[in-house]
């Protein structure tokens, strides 16, 4: 292996960029929706708990939001830097739904935090409620374009070649924007975001009740954060199962390689591993607890249904799909099989366990309980929000790698993506220079969470002390 070949590092690079800003992006979609659900709270019922739940989380969710916007702007540079020949194929494509992420819902949505930041004694009550809601339409606005320009690369639509085929243009924006891809996708991820979401609310709210800090406010955060974990990862379940047959139908090598399934099947052979012994390469033998039909029921929604294989879909592309490019890949288009396997199997796992602790804490904090949480149970709990931060990270390793080794599906190989013109290492300075950063960063996002999160939000005031202020709502109530 050549350390310093430009393909290997541009794709380290890509790699931890960008899954060191897919750390943000989920926790800003979901906080988002959980800051404006607590401000709704306190709108309607004037209960000073849900105030000061709304600007502790609301402080989280503005370090998450500012970092995640740092760590975004670096993603686009890569574009020109290292993958000039794919920005070159795909620009006139990809660059459109880009631009109205950028140009649209990022302003949209800034604009908007910006009011609800600066508007608390300055807006109405209801208009200000509005300005958070109204950021996190935007929040997800972006996050639905962000998701067809990468859906393009799982399924190409709405495009047609250049003249001299070198360049894919777009002639259908509509097609673009409605990718089954995307309309799967966009529910998953969305779900999943409020799962991480959830799971930091449970791992705040059980520090401050082991300690017994903040009690009244952070029973009701801890029941939102439990409740919310349930009914998100119902949602992942659910709408990751009409993502499972979207993919089937578009890219049926990806299924195979998340089962590492060499031969295809049918029936009660077309089963799913629950967990294996050995390496899914085909090269020798592996031990597996499998579960018959579960893989023809996931794929097809029938226990009947047939699951192509590794090997006959190699063959069919080589001869038949995308025989121009058999000869390059030596006739297999299958991506890494141990990635694709155990990347779907710890996004399954961690993301049961982190639904399994929400159903145990529900339990524990259940009223009719006749017994004090023990301490190890709060502990436990601490550990919902890196379950779930996991999850959500290795479901994006899966969907990226399971398209190798394709950079756009059927119409550009990977290795066929990268800047031509810049030696690998400028690249390994770049990777090495960003990784640094990136740390720095990452050690100053975390200390300024986990000093907001101790520190708690601001205490309610005692309702026995003598009344020497003038009421709440006639006062200003800025704290950013």
């Amino acid at each position: 292996m050549d350390l310093l070949d430009p393909l290997l590092l541009a794709r380290w690079q890509f790699g931890l960029t960008t899954l060191y800003h897919f750390l943000f992006v989920p926790l800003t979609l979901g906080m988002a929706l959980t800051v404006s659900i607590f401000q709704t709270a306190w709108f309607r019922t004037g209960d000073l708990k849900w105030l000061h739940l709304t600007r502790f989380f609301g402080k989280i969710f503005l370090i998450n939001f500012a970092m995640g916007v740092v760590t975004g702007i670096v993603q686009e540079f890569q574009f020109g830097m290292n993958w000039s020949s794919y920005s070159r194929f795909v620009g006139d494509v990809f660059g459109a739904p880009l631009a109205f992420e950028g140009l649209m819902a990022f302003f949209f949505e800034a604009t908007f935090i910006g009011l609800w930041i600066f508007g608390w004694d300055k807006l109405p009550k209801g208009l200000h409620l509005a300005s958070i809601w109204i950021a996190t339409i935007g929040a997800w606005f972006s996050a639905y374009f962000i998701l067809a320009a990468n859906a393009f690369m799982q399924n190409p639509l709405g495009y047609e070649m250049s003249a001299d085929g070198g360049r894919a243009e777009m002639n259908d924006f509509l097609a673009v924007l409605t990718n089954p891809v995307a309309l799967a996708a966009l529910p998953h991820t969305l779900f999943a975001a409020f799962m991480m979401t959830a799971g930091v609310i449970i791992s705040i709210a059980a520090w401050h009740l082991l300690r017994k800090q903040n009690v009244e406010m952070m029973r009701p955060a801890l029941k939102y954060g439990l409740w919310g974990m349930i009914v998100a990862f119902a949602g992942v379940a659910l709408s990751g199962d009409q993502l499972s047959l979207v993919m089937v139908s578009t890219q049926p090598m990806k299924m195979a390689a998340a089962e590492a399934m060499f031969d295809s099947a049918c029936g009660a052979d077309a089963s799913f591993s629950l967990f294996s012994i050995g390496t899914p390469d085909g090269t020798g033998e592996i031990f597996s607890v499998r579960v018959p039909f579960l893989l023809a029921l996931l794929s097809t929604h029938s226990l009947d249904g047939c699951v192509e294989g590794i090997n006959d879909l190699n063959l069919q592309y080589a001869t038949e799909d995308f025989p121009q490019f058999a000869e390059q890949l030596d006739g297999n288009f299958a991506p890494i099989l141990w990635i694709t396997y155990w990347s779907f199997r710890w996004m399954i796992g961690l993301g049961s366990i982190a639904a399994l602790t929400a159903v145990v804490g529900l339990w524990l904090t259940r009223k009719k309980a006749k017994r004090e949480v023990p301490a190890w149970a709060w502990k436990l709990a601490i550990w919902a929000w890196p379950a779930s931060l996991f999850a959500i990270l290795v479901g994006w390793v899966f969907t990226e790698m399971g398209r190798q080794p394709w950079i756009v599906f059927g119409l550009m190989l990977t290795e066929d993506g990268v800047s031509p013109s810049v030696p690998g290492w400028t690249v390994l300075i770049s990777l090495i220079s960003f990784t640094a950063i990136y740390a720095a960063l990452a050690v100053v996002e975390v200390g300024l969470i986990t000093k907001t999160a101790k520190k708690g939000p601001d205490p309610l005031p005692d309702p026995n002390a003598p009344v020497t202020e003038v009421p709440l709502e006639d006062t200003p109530t800025t704290v950013y």
